[in-house]
């Protein structure tokens, strides 16, 4: 019986073949050719706790020489917490669309990032990247199908909950009674670095990572997400920890605490500058895209606090404020054509995924429909003229309701967390107690092997005191015969731009005007689409003690050993056994 394929002369099919390979070749140069992108995220740190927005307290000579050499992002927004921004930076979608808006995931609930949502790193991968994960994950994992390695992640070290002891890598959850171990090499539980501190231990995998991936997969473009523990608190019973010796170079600090915290984000300074060097050494800085930020702003009082400084800005953490959702970041490419700016373009972490992607030639698929924009000509030539809409927070599944939106200059909130307690200016820029190296604090910066390795690769004039001062945020005085803002009585409106502090409450003004009706119909147009949130209350068979003190995938576990052992369950038989050593 003869077939379609019969008409084809071996000519035709040698043909075909041929240009096959030529599109298979040119596919694989292309491939070779995208950038390496390299995020590192710090956790919890407070927007003033980089020296580059003009603080002395203590100094982080590496971040900063990254964003001088760079692009500094004076508007990149977060969520106000680890999960809810986590979600958004993987997924491109704010975490109302994703259910993921309320709160963060504690280690004993079993829910997180849905299956159904497509991850950054698989939309990558998918491409031709290697992609790595070292460090924090805090988007599920009591089934194992949450966890990075089945998320798009080739490789993951580190923890999946919400933070652990920097030398233990154990999280304690004290008012169940819970502690065990945290820290894994993709799905293996590991104990090898237990003793170590975990700044350095993540900093390490992060260089052996760069230098494989020279030796054996350099045709590969590599996507590395290292997300620092640094600086935020370990468990309740000792919060803030740091190598002695790192603790003693800020014995000008008369506060403990602070102290401590200041070492913290030290370190994560030194990682920031091993990481760097590593590119440099193995000849891919040039081909790479290397971005800076953090999760959220840092916490100043309550749970978790560090004394992290977010000043000028009002709020901290958890909260709808500035304090809580504005990021120091800095980010350096050889493509940038306006190297050593500011960046005042509003820009949202969900837009990263789509950008980035962007800057890959990477188009993802119009089917998962983002949130996030793609900026990247405009971060590329250095353009302001985007008008960005951002949801930071639509949160209706709490006892009191509350919200934070902006668009363009406007941002309205409504309601507020924790009673309004963190609603204030709680950081404060400490210039009593000043860091010995401030006073050649140009030569410090021009002294890192960062300035120096970026600098050979994009040479360039910085003018470090006029870029220190422009990433600087100046509060203007409220605006008289203004109303405050009391969230919990009255929505508020503010000018983001001519007060970034958000001291001048304009509701009173504008509430019956069409500027803020349109604003207001937006709102409810988003909360009324808003996915519900995906929390799920607490499980207590997520205890580590039934699982050799290790925090695990207690769904699948328990799952698996469901099954019955001579007619009797294993959970029967396990409280047999706790009874009887009770017994004798």
């Amino acid at each position: 019986m003869s077939t379609h394929l019969d008409k084809f002369s071996s000519a035709t099919w040698l043909l075909a073949g041929f240009v096959l390979c030529i599109a298979l070749s040119n596919g694989i140069i292309a491939a070779s050719d995208r950038p390496n992108i390299i995020i590192i995220m710090a956790d919890d740190l407070g927007f003033d706790d980089v020296s580059f927005r003009g603080s002395n307290n203590f100094l982080t000579p590496n971040i900063d020489a990254l964003a001088y050499s760079g692009v500094i992002l004076n508007n990149l927004y977060v969520a106000p917490m680890c999960t809810p921004s986590r979600a958004a930076l993987l997924t491109g979608k704010y975490p109302i669309n994703t259910g993921m808006q309320h709160y963060v995931i504690v280690n004993d609930q079993p829910w997180g990032l849905p299956l159904n949502e497509t991850t950054m790193a698989e939309i990558f991968r998918e491409n031709g990247y290697r992609t790595s994960l070292l460090g924090k994950w805090h988007l599920g994992f009591s089934q194992r199908n949450f966890t990075p390695t089945q998320r798009g992640f080739d490789r993951h070290l580190g923890y999946l909950g919400a933070y652990v002891d920097y030398y233990t890598q154990s999280y304690e959850q004290q008012s169940k009674g819970y502690n065990g171990h945290d820290f894994r090499d993709n799905l293996k539980s590991s104990h090898d670095q237990v003793g170590h501190y975990i700044t350095d231990v993540l900093t390490d995998a992060a260089v052996k990572e760069i230098e494989d991936h020279a030796s054996k997969n350099s045709s590969q473009p590599l996507f590395l997400l290292l997300n620092h523990l640094a600086p935020h608190a370990a468990n309740d019973d000792n919060p803030m920890q740091a190598p002695a010796e790192e603790v003693s170079r800020f014995e000008y600090i008369r506060n403990k605490t602070h102290r401590y915290y200041a070492a913290m984000v030290s370190k994560l300074d030194q990682s920031v500058g091993s990481v760097i060097d590593a590119l440099a050494r193995q000849e891919m800085l040039q081909n790479s895209i290397v971005l800076f930020l953090s999760d959220n702003g840092g916490p100043t009082q309550g749970q978790h606090s560090t004394t992290a400084s977010n000043y000028p800005l009002r709020g901290q953490k958890d909260s709808p404020w500035e304090g809580a959702l504005r990021s120091s970041a800095a980010i350096w490419s050889t493509e940038f054509e306006r190297l050593g700016s500011v960046w005042k373009q509003q820009i949202y972490i969900g837009d990263l995924l789509p950008t980035l992607a962007a800057a890959a030639g990477i188009s993802p698929d119009p089917a998962l429909h983002l949130d996030g924009l793609n900026l990247w000509s405009a971060l590329k030539y250095g353009y302001e003229s985007v008008e960005r809409e951002i949801v930071h927070v639509i949160d209706e599944d709490v006892a009191v309701p509350h919200l934070s939106y902006t668009r363009g200059k406007w941002k309205v909130i409504s309601g507020t967390t924790n009673q309004g307690l963190y609603d204030g200016w709680l950081g404060h820029r400490e210039t009593s107690e000043v860091d010995p190296r401030a006073v050649e604090y140009e030569e410090l910066v021009r002294n890192t092997s960062v300035w120096q390795q970026l600098q050979q690769v994009t040479s360039g004039e910085r003018n470090i005191s006029e870029l220190r001062d422009q990433a600087s945020i100046e509060c203007p005085n409220p605006a008289t015969g203004v109303r405050p803002c009391l969230p919990l009585e009255a929505p508020c409106l503010f000018d983001i731009e001519a007060d970034p502090c958000e001291r001048s409450n304009l509701y009173a003004e504008y509430k019956n005007s069409t500027t803020f009706l349109d604003l207001w119909a937006r709102i409810q147009q988003f909360a009324k689409q808003a996915q519900p949130p995906n929390n799920k209350p607490a499980d207590p068979d997520c205890d580590p003690r039934f699982f050799h003190n290790e925090w695990t995938w207690w769904q699948d576990e328990k799952a698996s050993s469901s099954g019955t052992m001579g007619g009797m369950k294993v959970s029967t038989l396990l409280v047999v056994f706790i009874v009887t050593r009770c017994i004798h």
